[in-house]
């Protein structure tokens, strides 16, 4: 069905010729069918007619006021074709059925049990495709005792251990600032449908069912705050900034801000306190090596404290870049978007919108000499390439009427 994807100089994605049927919402299937459009599949998103992917409704902000372009929805659905089909009909879950039969991956990350009932399970699709990659995402995972419950990212980051490392020693527990439960799940998606097609490709073995689940994620994701846990017995705690192994690690006020200094190693320490004019601290046995450092952490922070609240941020910044010493002003969104390394790198795209005008995002930071990732595709009106890819399918003007007619589309 896919034709081949290309980006302007003609170079053909990685994944072109790969079709994804994507009835997933919200951000953390989006969020994966979205990599796998970067990177030259045909994404054919199927939402809901007349309301659509529960983010559309997600503003304000959105892009030139319109309602059905908000900045959460935008953010993870380009290089997608949107399809509008009714899945509580049974024609609208047969067309799904059609769509599957010739595509290479499906994506769904309702309820657990849900595409079952609708005859959308992965036994009901693979009869007509066993070449079918089939990714589910739900909060717990296909088994367990919390298969069946609801999952939601905050939920997650609690459960999943990472609020009880997040925040300042003596405040509140916090998440993290973007929906890192679900960004993660979706990225180990992404790398199991890769794999999966791979597999496919090389070992001729047919497709295969990947379940992902958020809170596998969070859990995968505490990495060595998970091995302190296994190696001490005892759980890691809020620190702010600092990390729990390497001193000094972490952000100091100034005069003017703040300044993070990541001293991982003897030698930058020693350039630290050299360029701190702070000799006699490599002198000072209680802080000769990174151990004795983090064991009396609470005797040397104070005292470097003291030292950057002498300092405005770019007068210490400027003295710790000619020693070498790895530290940077904490910067807000606009100022990391507009880093000159971002230019550099162009992760900041704008691509127009035929109602919306034109919308500025974060480009992928997938760079493949090759067969590079792309952006071809604005974030799609609600519907907008449904008679295009009926029409694909075989359906004719007057029976994609019917359809519209009948409430399927």
């Amino acid at each position: 069905m896919a034709g081949e994807a290309r980006d302007p100089d003609g170079t053909a994605g990685p994944l072109s010729g790969v079709t994804v049927v994507d009835i997933s919402q919200v951000l953390v299937g989006p969020f994966c069918t979205m990599q796998l459009g970067d990177l030259g599949a045909d994404v054919i998103k199927i939402e809901q007619p007349e309301t659509g992917d529960q983010t559309r409704g997600w503003y304000p902000p959105a892009f030139e006021d319109d309602e059905s372009m908000s900045a959460y929805y935008a953010s993870v659905n380009r290089n997608k074709r949107s399809m509008t089909l009714n899945l509580k009909t049974d024609r609208g879950r047969a067309v799904v059925r059609e769509l599957c039969a010739d595509a290479d991956v499906f994506v769904e990350n309702f309820r657990v049990g849900t595409t079952e009932k609708w005859g959308l399970g992965y036994e009901d699709l693979i009869e007509a495709n066993p070449d079918l990659v089939y990714c589910s995402l739900s909060g717990y995972g296909e088994w367990g005792p919390a298969a069946d419950r609801p999952a939601y990212d905050l939920v997650m980051q609690a459960e999943g251990g990472f609020m009880s490392i997040t925040g300042e020693p003596d405040g509140e527990p916090v998440r993290v600032g973007v929906a890192i439960a679900d960004i993660g799940a979706g990225m180990y998606a992404t790398q199991a449908i890769l794999a999966a097609l791979f597999r496919r490709a090389f070992a001729d073995e047919g497709g295969q069912k990947i379940d992902v689940s958020l809170f596998d994620g969070q859990l995968a994701w505490l990495s060595y705050m998970a091995s302190y846990w296994f190696a001490s017995g005892e759980s890691p705690t809020k620190m702010g900034s600092k990390h729990p192994t390497i001193v000094p690690y972490q952000a100091f006020s100034t005069r003017d801000g703040h300044v993070v200094v990541a001293a991982a190693s003897e030698a930058i320490w020693e350039r630290l306190c050299h360029a701190l004019d702070r000799p006699d601290l490599l002198d000072d046995d209680r802080f000769e090596t990174n151990a004795d450092r983090v064991e009396n952490r609470d005797v040397l922070d104070p005292l470097l404290e003291r030292e950057f609240a002498g300092y405005k941020t770019e007068e210490v910044l400027t003295l710790l870049s000619a020693a070498d010493v790895p530290a940077t002003a904490i910067n807000d969104i606009e100022a990391a978007l507009s880093h000159p390394q971002a230019a550099a790198r162009k992760m900041k795209t704008t691509v127009e919108h035929p109602q919306a005008g034109p919308i500025e995002m974060v480009s992928s930071p997938m760079h493949l000499s090759e067969s590079p990732a792309t952006i071809r595709r604005h974030p799609p009106s609600l519907g907008e390439h449904t008679n295009e890819i009926l029409s694909e399918l075989g359906y004719t003007e007057a029976s994609i009427d019917r359809l519209r007619a009948e409430g399927v589309v």
